[in-house]
């Protein structure tokens, strides 16, 4: 795993100063081993290498034979050693071991076909001195990140793997996206292809970018294609999915440094592990996160598989207070970013780079199969929607949804709101309220009126409506699917992932994101993802081998905190300094917010989900204007110990 970055200029020009080394530097974390830059009249390339594979004879760039092509390349591939036999049979030499090096040859062979022709998680960086071009992709799911701009300052062109970086280029503007602001306190991260910055983009998944003579060229190369087979069975689908998973787990424990696995107790991390202990040749390591909290704990779990598996088993139990991690959290997210899941999710891979240098995972499991409740809840509310005429719904239903009350501290079965509201909403409506923050009238109250009018009015639910318009010949089930790898995937779950363990120059992998599971899942009728309440059926079918019923079968807890807790505890002085300072003004309605921090506070109301994603707004803010901070432990100290 590395970080990239690089630029293109008119021909003969330079900035000045250079920033090709300050942008390699601020990505050290992601490549602790070494760097490597290359330049000529129009293009320069940098790279920061983490060394998992030929740790000799890897390094970055790397040319073809007469160094008129030259690639920066973050990632893994993991079909590469097929690749690199077919390439030898057609006459090209190698000089190195590495995986980089059959991406060179390969482009040569097959041009912008290069990204479709690959299994792995990546983002690369392509320079092409022939064609004068500069060719740039991004893996099928979104696992790697690439951000890039154009005109900003005397560069035509820059990128980097993440944010940080590009703000080093002279002449960064740093204008804030009003539309993305009002994207982060709705959904809690910044959705694809936009980041927090006007001027900067990331490329989609499944993507690539040429940028040349005749300007820049966005192409789609790959997205999923749901086409539900009902000529499926359930035990040839079984099969089916356990030869592939044992397939892509496989490949993932290729590495030349130490590698392990993260294990929560949970059936996704819980399988990989028992498929590494099938295959590998001695015992597997083993990493889990505890919590003194056994609201949040699932440690009896992991080491049920850790004992089942004979693994060399690590466990770290925490007090899930948030003071050491919240700086970290913000230094090394760059855009706000609202997944509270962060914090324990920074937590596991301190303690598994201390052994380790790649991890495998579970992600993945629950988008590719269905495993999240929403998609329970979501098809349950589909199938009411159709059995009562719309005129129903939108009256009665939706004044049961408005007046039923709404019991935040009662068990979620005791809850019938939401469940009135969605059903009041058409699909698209229900499942944006279903992961944002805030409904659409509680957003408007919120965003400050002038950021509204920059915005001209921007709604993230229309912009969720076009997404789902876009999928509206599936299902109801495969429509939030869809949805959800173009948005909350690669937005949230994918973002949190390279971020937390990047932190730390850890290497994660995960299995079930190898895109022929994607495209396998997407063939799956409905009924054989969920059934009843229970998402990812046939996933877990097919686990059965690797899982205990005990495990199998339970009730999905998540890499959940305490975060209603901290907001009226450790947490209090930080949103007092932070959030509710005046600099905050032009994002968000003061008035607004203070009346969600007193609701909180008063015990009665949740509303712990939007206020930690004004924190993170309000963290961002200030690290970005410079703004000298109070380290966070020392800020919490003051209020002593937390719940």
């Amino acid at each position: 795993m590395c970080g990239i970055a690089g630029y293109l200029t008119a021909p003969g020009e330079r900035p000045a100063p250079d920033p090709l080394e300050a942008m390699a530097a601020s990505l050290a974390h992601r490549g602790p081993d070494g760097a490597g830059y290359y330049r000529d009249e129009r293009v320069a390339l940098a790279h920061r290498r983490l060394s998992i594979i030929d740790l000799s004879g890897g390094g970055q760039p790397l040319a073809n034979e007469d160094g008129q092509i030259q690639i920066v390349f973050n990632g893994e591939i993991y079909n590469y050693r097929e690749h690199r036999r077919e390439l030898i049979r057609k006459g090209h030499q190698f000089r190195t071991h590495s995986d980089t090096e059959v991406l060179v040859h390969l482009y040569e062979e097959e041009g912008e076909r290069l990204p479709e022709l690959l299994n792995g998680m990546f983002a690369f960086a392509l320079w092409d001195a022939r064609r004068q071009a500069l060719f740039l992709a991004r893996d099928p799911l979104g696992k790697k990140p690439l951000y890039y701009a154009s005109g900003v300052g005397p560069l035509e062109f820059c990128f980097a793997s993440e944010l940080k970086a590009l703000t080093l280029v002279p002449g960064f503007s740093g204008a804030v996206d009003p539309e993305a602001v009002i994207d982060f306190l709705a959904l809690g991260y910044v959705p694809d292809p936009h980041s927090i910055f006007r001027d900067v983009h990331k490329l989609p998944p499944g993507s690539s970018l040429t940028v040349g003579r005749s300007g820049m060229r966005l192409r789609r190369y790959w997205a999923p294609r749901f086409a539900p087979r009902r000529d499926r069975d359930v035990d040839g689908t079984i099969e089916e999915i356990r030869d592939l998973a044992r397939d892509a787990v496989d490949r993932r424990m290729i590495s030349d440094v130490p590698l392990g696995a993260f294990l929560s107790g949970g059936v996704d991390s819980s399988a990989v592990v028992g498929l590494m202990a099938e295959q590998a040749p001695g015992r597997v390591r083993t990493f889990s996160i505890g919590f003194t909290s056994k609201e949040y704990d699932e440690l009896e779990y992991a080491r049920l598989i850790a004992g089942r598996y004979r693994t060399e088993h690590h466990e770290q139990v925490v007090t899930p207070r948030i003071e050491e991690m919240f700086d970290k959290l913000v230094e090394h997210f760059d855009e706000p970013f609202a997944d509270s899941s962060a914090v324990p999710t920074l937590y596991l891979a301190r303690m598994t780079r201390e052994h380790v240098t790649v991890a495998l995972s579970g992600d993945g499991a629950d988008e590719i199969f269905a495993g999240y409740r929403v998609y329970a809840y979501g098809a349950i509310e589909s199938r009411l929607r159709d059995r009562l005429p719309g005129w129903f719904r939108r009256s009665v239903v939706r004044l049961a949804g408005e007046v039923y009350p709404k019991l935040d501290f009662l068990p979620r079965v005791f809850r019938a709101k939401a469940l009135l509201r969605n059903i009041s909403l058409e699909i698209a409506d229900a499942h944006f309220h279903s992961r944002s923050n805030f409904t659409e009238a509680a957003l408007a109250r919120l965003v400050a009126p002038e950021l509204r009018r920059q915005a001209a009015d921007y709604s993230p639910l229309a912009t969720m409506r076009r997404h789902f318009e876009e999928v509206s010949h599936l299902a109801p089930l495969e429509q939030m699917q869809a949805v959800d790898l173009e948005t909350w995937l690669p937005g949230d779950i994918l973002v949190k992932a390279d971020r937390a363990t990047m932190a730390y120059s850890l290497e994660g992998r995960s299995p079930w994101l190898d895109y022929r599971m994607a495209e396998l899942a997407a063939t799956l009728p409905g009924e054989f993802k969920v059934r009843g309440l229970t998402g990812k059926y046939i996933f877990k079918r097919a686990m059965a081998n690797w899982v205990p019923d005990r495990l199998l079968w339970r009730p999905k807890m998540g890499f959940s905190v305490p975060m209603a807790e901290w907001m009226r505890s450790s947490l209090k002085p930080l949103v007092e300094s932070l959030v509710l300072r005046p600099e905050m003004d032009p994002y968000v309605a003061p008035a607004e917010v203070r009346r969600l921090w007193e609701a909180h506070q008063s015990g009665l109301s949740d509303h712990s989900r939007p206020l930690w994603a004004l924190l993170m707004l309000a963290a961002w803010d200030a690290r970005w204007r410079g703004k000298a901070l109070e380290p966070a432990a020392e800020l919490m100290a003051r209020a002593g110990p937390g719940r």
